[in-house]
């Protein structure tokens, strides 16, 4: 089994998001994650170079179960180019409200968001909520 690339780190999450460019990206990233904070409670933690995670919880691929390991509850990056989020659309009530959240488009596992403004944030703090309470992947049978 291949290691996990993307692990937590000790690096700065505040000295990481207000080097954040251009400077609208740095703006939202740092609005994100006061929003984060005070859905979840907690303080972030950078995994890897630039995503900014809350909690934990441990995956198992349904795909192949030997797939395994820790990610991040949820969780963004603000990106150059768009914002993205983590694990809004994992769990079946968080895919079922994403349709609310405004102008958005999806990836593999994340929903990509140019601009803070084009986003509902009553439902982009429920969607964090759905996503902070998951729990770990149960083991298959």
């Amino acid at each position: 089994m291949s290691e996990q690339k993307t692990v937590p780190t000790d690096a700065d999450v505040q000295t990481f998001l207000e080097a954040a460019q251009p400077a609208r990206r740095r703006q939202d990233g740092l609005a994100l994650a006061e929003i984060f904070r005070e859905v979840t409670g907690t303080d972030p933690v950078l995994w890897g170079p630039s995503l900014v995670g809350y909690g934990s919880y441990r995956y198992i691929s349904p795909a192949n179960p030997r797939t395994r390991g820790t990610w991040p509850r949820t969780g963004f990056s603000p990106r150059r180019a768009q914002l993205s989020l983590y694990g809004l659309k994992d769990l079946p009530e968080g895919a079922a409200l994403l349709p609310q959240l405004g102008t958005y488009t999806e990836g593999a596992g994340c929903v990509y968001v140019k601009r803070l403004d084009d986003v509902d944030l009553d439902v982009l703090r429920q969607l964090i909520a759905i996503a902070w309470a998951r729990g770990d992947d149960p083991e298959p049978s």
